[in-house]
């Protein structure tokens, strides 16, 4: 709290504010640490300047430095930090039977529908697809990804093929209990039907989101899932709509043979691109976020990056004057480190809220500021299909053209290691199972040293890494 004296206001739709717990510093540039839901008055008490207001903003005026709120009040400022986050992307909008997930009420909506479910669709291949196709029993998953492998945003093929496996086997250890508390307002619970208002925005999940959430279906297997590889979906059919259309759907692929014709009616029908049709009770949308900029872009002049967020400089600061944005909303727009890029999750967002107070303490005391270094390297770190994975760098070769080898080491159901290479160094890597390398190979993608002289040995098992390079 660098101004104990001045006013803060937050202003949230939400009636709860998301705390970090259990932050640990992994090393340089990882953080690992978990998201919990607590009561705002929890912040008011520990910080007397700060006021929680609950009401989403209507509109902003930057050339009076106002915002105005869904609750019909006005509130002027001297400087505005803009964190609205993103919002899930649907494949079709306003479809009763299309859930989209990104915020715990959504994830609450979903697993109150899993209750009565017997087949699932699930669309999308990034993180939260890639949870909730694990975390699902007693359900039948059609999993749709426009992706030759799973896991695209974060993995290649090889990764993908790691991974597979956990997907037929039969669930592992009871859950851990939820580490998060969850507070509703009362009443909130009443709000019925297949969506919990999706035009009420919450706040994005936290990465041990599925937790403590039980994600069962009705019937007694464990899993069940069948991936629909390099395809999208078309067109949704009501029941009506599918019965006069006479076409024909699937039925859940058996191991080894085509599927044949479903003889179940099922709610809604998914047409995929592949020409395949499969019936389903809903439909999971985890297609992505586009950023929340909508309440702000009426009347104000923004630069707006091709991804749809708001341009911030290094000092995260928007192209209008005292409006700063952090986290999902915006667009990286400064040059950024050869090693780093802008993904929209919990770590970045954390960081950029971090680094954009920081931005607009010093601009007020008209003090200069460093970029933080965590922009230096891009560096997450979270759990897929229960193993740790740590991806580092250009983890995915990205930006590095075909100017670039991989290297590789696997061990079936224990651990797979990528690392990225670009003339003798290391650009980056993916880290999946208790490996310990990621501080080693952390250190040697920062310092960029010329590994060309120990070729294959880098990855060699026999060889103690890190004694090399401490």
């Amino acid at each position: 709290m660098e101004f104990p004296s001045e006013d803060i206001f937050l202003v949230t739709t939400s009636p709860v504010i998301k705390a970090i717990t259990n932050f640990k510093q992994v090393s340089k540039t990882l953080e690992d640490f978990d998201v919990e839901e607590q009561p705002s008055s929890l912040l008011e008490k520990r910080y007397p300047n700060i006021k929680v207001i609950q009401s989403g903003v209507k509109q902003l005026k930057s050339d009076e430095h106002k915002i105005f709120t869904e609750d019909g009040k006005e509130y002027m400022y001297e400087k505005i930090c803009l964190c609205a986050g993103a919002k899930p992307k649907l494949i079709f909008e306003g479809n009763p039977y299309v859930l989209g997930i990104r915020d715990t009420d959504s994830a609450q909506a979903f697993q109150k529908n899993l209750a009565q479910a017997e087949r699932i669709v699930v669309v999308g291949n990034g993180g939260i697809a890639l949870e909730l196709v694990y975390e699902i029993e007693g359900c039948e998953v059609i999993w749709a990804i426009k992706d030759k492998a799973i896991g695209n945003t974060f993995f290649d093929a090889g990764a993908a093929e790691f991974l597979i496996p956990k997907l037929t086997t039969e669930k592992r250890e009871t859950p851990i209990e939820c580490k998060r508390t969850k507070y509703t307002m009362e009443g909130s619970e009443e709000k019925e039907g297949l969506i919990a208002a999706s035009d009420k925005l919450g706040s994005a999940l936290g990465p041990d989101w599925h937790e403590g959430l039980h994600l069962k279906g009705t019937k007694d297997f464990s899993h069940k899932v069948h991936i629909e590889i390099l395809c999208e979906v078309k067109k949704i059919h009501l029941q009506q709509e599918f019965i006069q259309l006479k076409r024909t759907s699937l039925a859940f692929p058996k191991k080894e043979k085509h599927a044949e014709p479903d003889t179940v009616l099922w709610p809604v029908y998914v047409e995929l691109t592949n020409g395949k049709i499969y019936g389903c009770d809903f439909i999971v949308s985890a297609t992505g976020v586009v950023p929340n900029v909508q309440p702000f872009l009426d009347g104000n002049n923004f630069a707006v990056g091709e991804d749809g967020g708001l341009k911030v400089d290094k000092h995260m600061r928007t192209s209008l004057p005292d409006i700063y944005a952090a986290g999902d909303i915006c667009t990286a727009s400064w040059e950024p480190s050869p090693l780093w890029h802008q993904m929209r999750l919990w770590t970045q967002a954390r960081q950029m809220g971090w680094y954009a107070a920081k931005c607009m303490a010093a601009d007020t005391l008209g003090e200069s500021i460093d970029m933080d270094f965590s922009f230096e390297l891009f560096a997450h770190i979270t759990k897929f299909f229960n193993y740790k994975v740590v991806v580092l760098g250009k983890y995915n070769a990205q930006g590095l053209g075909l100017d670039h080898e991989l290297m590789l080491r696997c061990t079936k159901g224990q651990e797979y290691v990528k690392v990225v290479m670009q003339s003798g160094r290391m650009m980056g890597a993916v880290l999946i199972g208790e490996t310990d390398l990621e501080e080693t190979f952390e250190n040697l993608i920062l310092n960029q040293m010329d590994l060309s002289a120990y070729g294959e040995d880098l990855l060699n098992p026999d060889i103690d890494i890190e004694d090399y390079f401490d």
